[in-house]
């Protein structure tokens, strides 16, 4: 089996997303903010969020060696949520997506983890390059975003979606 990178901050470790987070990434994409603002993957067993995470997050692993990273507070061993560097359909660049565990907002740790793969796009995938999507109402992650260095771009859909999403970019400098 082939291995990839994982990446640690002083409080979180992230390693890529496997078979063995599934209980995890059913809590995570069935939770009120996923639904609210990524949207509902239709994910609701066990079997189908296997499915899901062998036809969908491991793929791009072996196609670019990134993809979604299974964050993990290095105090308790807990899963608290994911970041990513997500290859996505009608999206020009990589995209730096995040999403926590209600219980673990709030806290600095998407800031933590998406700025320690914010510097990985950079110094270890040779990205020059990231993009973010968000929804228009969705303040919190604009934040984020902005607190990251992003800089708003413009409004968008994404193909076969009518929803209106709000792009962000960064550049290596």
């Amino acid at each position: 089996m082939r291995s990839f990178l994982q990446f640690e901050t002083e409080r979180l470790q992230l390693r890529p997303t496997s078979r063995y987070d599934a209980a995890f990434i059913l809590a995570l994409f069935n939770s009120p903010k996923w639904l609210r603002f990524i949207g509902d993957r239709q994910v609701r067993s066990m079997q189908q969020v296997e499915i899901y995470i062998a036809e969908k997050i491991e793929p791009q692993f072996g196609r670019l060696g990134y993809g979604n990273y299974t964050v993990v507070n290095k105090v308790d061993g807990c899963k608290i949520g994911s970041c990513g560097l997500y290859d996505r359909i009608g999206l020009d660049g990589i995209d730096l997506g995040f999403a926590f565990l209600p219980e673990f907002e709030g806290k600095g740790f998407a800031f933590e983890a998406a700025n320690r793969l914010k510097k990985a796009a950079f110094e270890n995938f040779s990205l020059t390059k990231l993009s973010a999507i968000t929804t228009p109402d969705n303040l919190s992650s604009q934040k984020l975003l902005d607190k990251l260095g992003f800089q708003f771009v413009n409004s968008f859909s994404l193909p076969d979606d009518i929803d209106e999403l709000w792009l962000y970019n960064v550049e290596l400098i």
